[in-house]
């Protein structure tokens, strides 16, 4: 039987641990050889010295079930690691197929605390290492369809969160980092879609290092798999990655213990036109008080949709 991804190279970045561990190992598991990229800094805010070992540990471990897996130990925030770590999949296994972007970091503080450094590192991490990577598999993917005169076989999948979507009130950077994220997918969607490459970004709920505090309250079952398990989540990076997804492309999901949502895109609440040539300061008072005096204190543009989310 021929699996899914069988004859395909995978870049998981992210990936000594949680949920970038998860996704490698489904990938491998659907056949895919994978590059198992960490920088292995032990902090969650990316302090302490870097190591090899997470990477190498989950590379061993795919190849342990038979798989095949290299470790990468660069920093995907690094213009030229990043660079060399598309260079390293395409040398080792002679293309590379899938990208999924996991790599991140937290320096979580209120906005009117946060630290020029606390906003730069996280943005650096999460949106610009998104970015580098993107932006080597995709000058790849692009040069090898203008070499074959036809679409090649590209696969993103990006990693941003529900913070972005409904707020989080201590992560000012993060929320704007994961963000950014969905922003550069779905640009990136529309920009390689000619060249057979589809890109889609995921919102995960997991039980990771960065997310303890927030599912802190929230116990592991005695028996039976952990709803909040990365494990919940690797099926739908894997479905992403195949080729049943080549009609999938700019989608946002949220994923989480047993539950797929796809997200449209925002729509229109409300509209309302002027009277006038143009509004007065007067006409949208009149208009838009009263309408927002009848919704919910401190709902965003998106909360409503992400609190059905999770009564459900």
């Amino acid at each position: 039987m021929t699996l899914p991804l069988e004859g395909r190279c995978a870049i998981v970045t992210g990936a000594g641990r949680g949920l970038g561990r998860a996704e490698a190992l489904e990938l491998a598991r659907l056949g895919a050889a994978v590059v198992v990229n960490d920088y292995g800094q032990p902090g969650r805010d990316g302090s302490g010295a870097a190591s090899a070992g997470p990477a190498e540990q989950v590379a061993a471990e795919i190849r342990a079930a038979g798989g095949t897996a290299v470790a990468h130990t660069g920093d995907v925030a690094d213009f030229r690691q990043a660079e060399e770590l598309v260079e390293l999949a395409v040398g080792a296994f002679g293309k590379l197929d899938i990208l999924v972007n996991n790599a991140g970091i937290l320096r979580d503080r209120m906005v009117f605390s946060m630290a020029e450094e606390e906003w730069d590192a996280v943005i650096r991490v999460h949106l610009k290492g998104h970015f580098n990577t993107t932006r080597f598999a995709a000058a790849h993917w692009r040069q090898r369809s203008k070499a074959a005169g036809r679409p090649v076989y590209g696969r993103i999948v990006n990693t941003s969160s529900e913070a972005f979507l409904a707020g989080s009130a201590g992560q000012p950077n993060y929320a704007a980092a994961k963000g950014g994220i969905a922003g550069l997918t779905t640009s990136t969607a529309l920009a390689l879609a000619k060249y057979g490459v589809t890109a889609n970004v995921i919102c995960p709920r997991a039980r990771t290092r960065m997310t303890e505090d927030v599912f802190a309250g929230f116990g592991r079952p005695e028996e039976g798999l952990d709803p909040l398990a990365p494990e919940h989540v690797a099926p739908l990076v894997g479905y992403l990655a195949s080729p049943a997804a080549a009609g999938v492309n700019g989608r946002l999901f949220v994923v989480h213990g047993g539950m797929v949502a796809v997200l449209d895109r925002p729509r229109v609440q409300v509209k309302y036109d002027s009277e006038r040539e143009a509004f007065t300061y007067d006409e949208l008072d009149a208009l838009l008080t009263p309408y927002f005096a009848g919704r919910p204190e401190g709902e965003t543009f998106a909360a409503a949709e992400v609190l059905s989310l999770k009564r459900g």
